[in-house]
């Protein structure tokens, strides 16, 4: 029998999720809830949709779920995850990143799913891409040693094509290059490493006359030693350049989150990019791997089903998933005060 799920919200990414739901023999998208009924009407009738609710307590009662997509604006992802895992109608839930709009949100969600025995997980699909899995493998495998340092920059310059109501320049809808652009390499950083940062350091541009960051420089310091230093931006040239530094050589990755084949485009047109990663020794011999563009969307599909039909563990544990919120947190702090800022485990 297939998986039920529902969606709540009707948006872009939204989209994305109910077509990857259609080709996906495991599931059956079987709900969709919306405040809009026009936006709600348009988008059941494109996927097929029967039920249909713009009111989430009656979709949460009357429906049960396998899983539940949380694909809103982000202010609304805590309210949403918490009323959905103690309905009880709900055994999993996806939730589009940034998981939260702060550490203290992510928490009561993390508690109430854990409350529930719901299982929750942040919607950070790259992180189900082959090409993370085994930059993974190589750095787990000691091929470059400790790693001492990361560095990434993750830019678009969005000011050039996106409208001013985009809702990238608005916070109240989530906007800001931190949570968006910014959370990524935050958690390829924590994730690579291996380690929670203790301090962070950032300064950022912000639009005029508004708290909506444009652009910010991150630096975190790991226990360990190892430091990442960051960029994330929607005014700078568009860039996905990483490199993770070990004490035997160093990774580069290119086009590490978005190979731009994934969905349709909205400021873009662009054939299928591959993902390349180039391992350097200190030989000075080097190897190169090139990864097929995929659909990350089906492979985060993918491994929430494992989980529930296996019992098998998320590849982003919500705890995980709690530690971005709070370097994030941090980050915006730092841009704040001008200081750079000691994170607390919590």
């Amino acid at each position: 029998m297939a998986l039920r799920v529902g969606i709540i919200g009707t948006g872009t990414i939204a989209l994305d999720h109910a077509m990857t739901c259609l080709n996906n023999p495991k599931v059956e998208l079987t709900t969709v809830c919306d405040l809009s009924a026009d936006a709600l009407a348009i988008f059941g009738d494109r996927f097929n949709i029967s039920k249909r609710y713009t009111n989430l307590e009656a979709f949460l009662k009357k429906e049960q779920f396998d899983i539940v997509i949380i694909a809103t604006w982000g202010p609304s992802h805590a309210e949403v995850s918490i009323a959905a895992a103690a309905s009880g109608n709900v055994r999993a839930i996806l939730c589009e990143k940034p998981i939260a709009s702060n550490a203290t949100e992510c928490e009561a969600m993390l508690t109430t799913a854990r409350e529930n025995k719901v299982l929750l997980m942040e919607g950070f699909k790259w992180r189900h891409d082959p090409q993370h899995i085994k930059i993974k493998e190589l750095i787990d495998s000691g091929r470059i040693g400790k790693i001492v340092s990361v560095q990434s920059t993750f830019s678009s310059p969005l000011v050039r094509f996106a409208e001013p109501d985009n809702w990238r320049y608005d916070r109240q809808r989530g906007g800001g290059s931190v949570y968006d652009t910014a959370s990524y390499i935050i958690h390829f950083s924590r994730f690579i490493i291996g380690e929670e940062p203790y301090r962070v350091y950032a300064v950022g541009n912000y639009i005029t006359s508004s708290d909506v960051d444009m652009s910010a420089a991150i630096m975190l310091e790991f226990p360990g030693g190892a430091t990442a230093k960051l960029t994330s931006s929607y005014e700078y040239g568009y860039c996905q350049a990483t490199e993770v530094l070990g004490l035997k050589g160093w990774i580069r990755a290119d086009l590490p989150f978005d190979q731009r084949s994934v969905r349709e485009q909205e400021f873009v047109e662009k054939e299928d990019l591959p993902a390349t990663l180039e391992i350097f020794y200190d030989t000075f011999d080097k190897e190169t791997l090139s990864f097929t563009p995929i659909n990350q969307f089906a492979m985060q599909l993918d491994n929430l089903v494992e989980c529930l039909e296996t019992n098998a563990h998320p590849r982003i544990p919500p705890e995980f998933s709690l530690g971005n919120m709070r370097v994030i947190d941090a980050v915006y702090e730092s841009m704040k005060t001008k200081n750079p800022i000691e994170i607390g485990s919590g």
